[in-house]
């Protein structure tokens, strides 16, 4: 795939030379780019000649003179420019592989690429690293990585992944402490494979490799209808077992999932340190109830106004204790409904898989003004579900007007729009 534009910045200096979206960049003086770190790299200098492939098939070039870090303000469709690394691994635990057919086509994507994890912060298993990829990870010392441990045992670590590459994910990792190269770890954990003891010889194995390893994330498996391998769930036993075995650990901190399935209070801030894995749901719930302990609420609204949450079962319970909070603003009702995954089965309860069907189902009988969703169920830059229906055939389906929450992890946005409403504001 080439570096094709997506966006121009305003006032930036792509601006300023009419490139456009859908304009390629060919190279940059007189050398192509693999990638956004090429890319980075190639501009950091005061003088520039790029390439540049218009959308009329034109080519022109075009040179720069700039201040040595002076960004030239192009965001690309993507962070790679040739082929993605694709995945070799064919876990027993990989949600990709239980997905049913006719969801969005990039939800089938499987990659382990290196150079997305360093970009974006996607997680990589080291299975398909090269002698290559390691000479020029190190030349540029690149990081920090997000690294798919699962577990250091060779053996186990072949069987979970079914790749007999796998076994060497120690060694790996002590290629990157060697090299001073940081990760964060990751573990997805399977009852009966890499928990209790085997969790116990994978976090002291990462302990040896002190703060090479930034933080570790312990997030438990999701089993849907759809996976033909039986893999046990993680229960109430489990979760006590595995968040008690964390403890004993530095930098180490299981996901929310895990305190809910415990029937255990969700941590104090201090817990997550610096929320290093908060995409993996560790910590998530914590931030929302902070931020929202933060915001200053109004006494009244100036019309009533009925309001509900569609949430996740994962967040009821934090979206509960906002809403009995809300629910004191005069002529502010709020109610809490959390949508059941009919589509992937009662073991998912998470934001980001809920389907249009079961958002309608849960949705459509409501005697509410505005239904609060939070963005993490649509495609990002979009309105589309993840199975390709969009946010428009659910209004239709329903009648409902919707409250997207850009910022999954703040009540800013809501409360700054009943503060709008209230009285204060005529």
């Amino acid at each position: 795939m080439p570096a094709i534009v997506s966006e121009v910045l305003k006032d930036s200096i792509a601006a300023e030379l009419e490139i456009q979206p859908k304009d390629e960049i060919v190279s940059i003086d007189n050398t192509k780019m693999a990638d956004m770190i090429d890319y980075n790299f190639m501009c950091k200098s005061e003088l520039l000649t790029i390439e540049v492939k218009k959308t009329d098939g034109n080519t022109e070039i075009i040179e720069i003179e700039k201040d040595f870090d002076e960004d030239l303000g192009i965001i690309f469709e993507s962070a790679v420019f040739d082929r993605v690394k694709p995945c070799l691994n064919k876990c027993i635990f990989c949600f990709v592989d239980q997905q049913p057919k006719g969801l969005r086509d990039t939800l089938y994507i499987k990659d382990d690429d290196y150079r997305l994890s360093y970009l974006q912060g996607t997680y990589i298993t080291l299975t398909n690293l090269t002698e290559k990829d390691k000479e020029r990870i190190k030349r540029m010392q690149l990081g920090p990585f997000y690294v798919s441990v699962h577990t250091t045992n060779p053996e186990l670590r072949v069987k979970m992944l079914r790749n007999p590459n796998a076994g060497k994910a120690l060694e790996n990792l002590k290629w990157l402490r060697e090299n001073k190269i940081p990760f964060h770890a990751q573990i997805v954990l399977c009852p009966g494979y890499n928990d209790g003891k085997e969790l116990e010889r994978t976090l002291s194995d990462l302990a040896k490799l002190k703060t090479t390893v930034l933080s570790t994330a312990i997030v438990p498996v999701g089993v849907t209808q759809f996976r033909k391998e039986g893999l046990k769930r993680v229960d109430k036993k489990c979760a006590e077992q595995t968040i008690d075995i964390a403890s004993r650990y530095k930098r180490v901190c299981c996901s929310d999932e895990f305190f809910l399935l415990a029937n255990r209070e969700i941590p104090q801030a201090k817990y997550y340190g610096n929320y290093a894995q908060l995409e993996d749901g560790v910590g998530a719930l914590r931030l929302l109830l902070d931020d929202f302990k933060s915001r200053k609420l109004p006494e009244k609204l100036a019309l009533p106004l009925k309001i509900s949450f569609a949430t996740s079962y994962a967040a009821k319970d934090a979206i509960v204790k906002i809403a009995k909070k809300l629910n004191k603003i005069k002529n502010l009702s709020v109610t809490v409904n959390p949508v059941k995954s009919d589509y992937w089965g009662d073991d998912i309860t998470v934001a980001g898989l809920i389907t249009t069907d079961d958002l309608i189902k849960t949705v459509k009988n409501l005697d509410v003004d505005l239904v609060i969703i939070p963005s993490v169920m649509l495609r990002q830059y979009s309105q589309d579900f993840l199975d390709g229906k969009n946010l428009e055939y659910v209004k239709k389906q329903t009648n409902k007007s919707f409250f997207i929450v850009k910022n999954i992890y703040s009540m800013k946005e809501l409360v700054d729009y009943l503060n709008k409403k209230s009285l204060a504001h005529g």
